[in-house]
């Protein structure tokens, strides 16, 4: 099994967890505005969003899985200890924040993560720059798209719909905001669970068991499956900030807010651009509460969230530099 068998198994064992906590701080994403809107109760969009996050297997191939596991870090460099030390620092920050009820970017959390051990043990030139500018890059572009999507849906449904009665609108999008929120959860899927695969993938590649940073079928698989899980157990807190406290929402909005958000991650999925699906969904929101009204947004509940964004790089790139430093670099 390679050199370093039993942490490889260890490593396994902590990506997988690192999946069921991101399904768990991201169920938010999925099914905040379906229950904010009384589309469906907690407990059944909860299961909704499971379905539809292991769903996204069978529709989606593996860019983003190999973005993460050879276009972030030099994955020639990189060894079991050290990609151990980048899953614990992803662990601290995703579960610190949906202890605290905040929709942080898992995802970022796991690639800060794997960059602070990575430098912790090799210095900045382990680092890929051309793959990890697209993950800057979309730290601030994937909400700005999601703000712009579900804004514009917004503006196009008003103007379709103007004269139907408030009732009717209802009736009708409570119907139609099933299936936003099922593609909503299926883009979730697609970008998210294949982070993971990534990552184990990475693990294995250099535990010297795969001979190709190749994510296999079986790991994606699994890590579907995982968040799908992590997802129906889901974070109460993270999805009562995203569904109430950014703006106050109807189906109509609902829907555009998931709609706007779906669409751009089936982008950046079939880019293979790890974009946070938390930024997306927030952006959503806030683009369809500014369209009704740029008070009807809490800009201080958001400020707040910007500001977590902000920090989850660095915050998991120092937790999992100091693991490193303290608990990994004396054995190697």
């Amino acid at each position: 099994m390679g050199e370093w068998p039993w942490l490889i198994l260890i490593g396994v064992g902590l990506a997988y967890l690192f999946d069921f906590y991101n399904g768990f701080n991201d169920a938010a994403n999925a099914i905040a505005t379906v229950v904010a809107t009384r589309v469906l109760r907690p407990l059944h969009a909860v299961v909704w969003a499971a379905l539809w996050n292991f769903v996204a297997y069978f529709l989606f191939g593996v860019a983003v899985a190999t973005t993460i596991a050879s276009g972030i870090v030099n994955p020639a460099v990189m060894e079991p200890p050290v990609v151990l030390a980048g899953l614990v620092g992803a662990i601290v920050w995703t579960a610190l924040a949906t202890r605290f009820g905040l929709p942080i970017s898992a995802s970022h959390a796991l690639i800060g993560g794997v960059v602070g051990s990575a430098v912790a043990y090799r210095g900045v030139d382990v680092l890929l720059w051309t793959g990890l500018s697209w993950v800057l890059v979309f730290i601030v572009l994937a909400p700005v798209l999601g703000m712009l999507m579900g804004g514009a849906l917004m503006v196009l449904n008003i103007r379709l719909f103007w004269r139907a009665s408030p009732a009717r609108l209802d009736r009708w999008f409570r119907v139609l905001q099933l299936a936003s929120s099922a593609a909503y959860s299926v883009g979730h899927g697609g970008n998210d669970a294949q982070k993971t695969a990534g990552i184990i993938t990475l693990l294995l590649f250099t535990g010297g068991i795969l001979q190709a940073a190749d994510p296999p079928a079986m790991v994606v698989f699994a890590s579907y499956a995982v968040i799908a899980v992590g997802t129906a157990v889901g974070g109460w807190r993270v999805i009562r900030t995203l569904g109430t406290r950014i703006t106050q929402l109807r189906p109509i909005g609902g829907f555009c807010a998931e709609t706007g958000g779906a669409l751009t991650l089936f982008g950046t999925a079939a880019l293979g651009i790890p974009a946070s699906t938390t930024h997306t969904i927030t952006g959503a929101i806030l683009g369809v509460g500014a369209v009704r009204r740029l008070s009807a947004v809490r800009w201080g509940v958001t400020m707040q969230l910007i500001w977590a964004w902000i920090l989850t790089i660095p915050f998991a790139a120092a937790v999992a530099a100091l693991t490193f430093l303290l608990f990994v670099r004396p054995f190697l």
